[in-house]
């Protein structure tokens, strides 16, 4: 009787599994999300496949681009790279300054010499005028004082107010309506131990901010030339404290995250050494190692698609490595 009991509560959980597939699966078809693979790009290896304005409650709807790489199968299973600025990563004949991260270059020739598990990437498009609103990890802002709140507005000229921040959710389209069609379209595996997120700049504060919040989805972050200043750099400029502040109190657990940071000193990267003492500090003094977190500085590179380029492989090696 006990074993039938056990086989019986084992067909159940079973059952409620595959319901729970379905049921995505299902969701996904209702939400008439058309994807075409791209012609006109032009690629190294592999192929695009674009939403070219994903359905979502949450966000502004842009873009999305998927990158399957070449020989991709549905009999595997793939990790998943979740890059932001989605626009600036595969043609630089499309890109608004002509450079790219020449991310099918990389990750193609990482892949075909076995150093990294296969994996494939998905590119979420900015859009220029809410991108800073969309990137800055909102949270970080509960740890400004009023008077600090006061100085930040001083900053700027637009008029926005914290009301308007999109940051969290942003990362809600990401984990709730992404993710999910990625899962239940291509052959990927969807455990936190395959789902990575990567970013530049801004870019880069929202992968430390996307893994902190939801360290149940992802393993890791690559964050390149993080924007530590949040936004332009001041004198007295609160932010920075703000968003390590917020970071102490949220590191992901050091036993189950790989975390990514680096940063150059030319043109806007200028401004990012003085904090490296600081990042190190935290995640030093969290239980990380060399084994699961890195912070390189590159002498005399700056902020620009092509810095990122030349050294993209570093990172996607450091997190996806075999």
């Amino acid at each position: 009787m006990k074993n039938l009991s056990l086989l019986f509560s084992l067909i159940m959980l079973f059952s409620c599994k595959q319901t729970k597939q379905e049921i995505v699966k299902e969701e996904v078809k209702k939400t008439k999300i058309n994807a075409e693979v791209l012609k006109s790009v032009q690629l190294s290896a592999g192929k695009i496949i674009r939403i070219d304005s994903f359905p979502t409650k949450h966000i502004t709807p842009r873009p999305v681009d998927v990158w399957l790489p070449e020989n991709y199968s549905d009999e595997k299973k793939y990790a998943v790279l979740y890059m932001h600025d989605g626009q600036m990563l595969f043609d630089e004949t499309s890109t608004w300054n002509k450079q790219e991260w020449k991310i099918d270059e990389v990750a193609s020739k990482l892949m075909k010499e076995g150093i990294t598990k296969d994996f494939i990437a998905v590119g979420i498009h900015n859009i220029p005028e809410v991108r800073w609103l969309d990137l800055f990890p909102e949270k970080a802002m509960n740890f400004l004082s009023a008077e600090e709140l006061e100085t930040l507005k001083s900053f700027s000229n637009s008029s926005f107010g914290l009301e308007d921040l999109t940051g969290d959710a942003y990362l809600q389209f990401l984990v709730k309506d992404l993710k999910p069609y990625i899962d239940a379209t291509y052959a990927v595996h969807t455990n936190k131990e395959n789902t990575f997120i990567a970013g530049s700049s801004m870019g880069g504060l929202m992968s430390m901010y996307a893994i902190s919040q939801y360290p149940a989805i992802f393993e890791g972050a690559a964050c390149l030339s993080t924007h530590w200043v949040g936004a332009l750099p001041k004198e007295n400029n609160p932010l920075p404290n703000a968003i390590f502040t917020y970071l102490e109190k949220n590191i992901p657990n050091a036993k189950t995250h790989k975390i990514y940071f680096d940063y150059g000193n030319k043109t806007l990267d200028q401004y990012y050494p003085q904090y490296a003492p600081k990042v190190d500090a935290i995640f030093l003094e969290n239980g990380y190692t060399e084994a699961n977190y890195r912070n390189l500085f590159f002498e005399g590179t700056d902020h620009s698609e092509i810095s990122w380029q030349n050294r993209i492989h570093i990172p996607l090696t450091f997190l996806l490595k075999k």
